[in-house]
């Protein structure tokens, strides 16, 4: 399984390449096509990324709920009619497309953020702001993650 970590600022260059963090790609390596997914996201302004063995899973996720499922309809479509398989070039980059891009509202730089099982790519003035109302949301409730059980 793949595991994304920590958060990692970089530039696109003028062909619109953008290299994924060395971290990143380390994790999709064992991985069967040598590179990630991504997708908009439907929570936030960001990009969703996944490893193609995450997609299998939801995936197989999806299948288990109803055939014809309104919302289960969205959720594909958002999921798998939006997905974009990219694979890296030699140097670890991809070409973001630009409708994703544009969802995200990244120009010059990008912000890759784990999210163990997924990552996300970021403008990086939004994922600031995202960050701190999220650790606000957290010191307010608390949470208690249980391991182990």
């Amino acid at each position: 399984m793949s595991l994304f970590l920590s958060s990692y600022e970089n530039r696109l260059d003028t062909k619109g390449r953008i290299s994924v963090p060395a971290s990143f790609r380390a994790s999709v390596a064992n991985e069967e096509f040598a590179g990630v997914v991504l997708f908009r996201s439907f929570t936030n302004n960001c990009i969703e990324g996944f490893s193609m063995s995450r997609m299998e899973q939801m995936a197989a996720a999806t299948d288990k709920a109803g055939v014809f499922d309104n919302t289960m309809d969205d959720l594909s479509a958002m999921l798998f009619a939006d997905a974009r398989p990219l694979a890296f070039d030699v140097t670890g980059r991809i070409i973001i497309p630009n409708d994703l891009l544009e969802h995200a509202n990244i120009k010059e730089t990008a912000v890759f953020v784990g999210r163990g099982n997924s990552f996300q790519i970021w403008n990086p003035d939004a994922f600031r702001a995202a960050q701190k109302k999220s650790l606000e949301n957290l010191r307010a409730v608390r949470p208690n993650l249980v391991i182990g059980q």
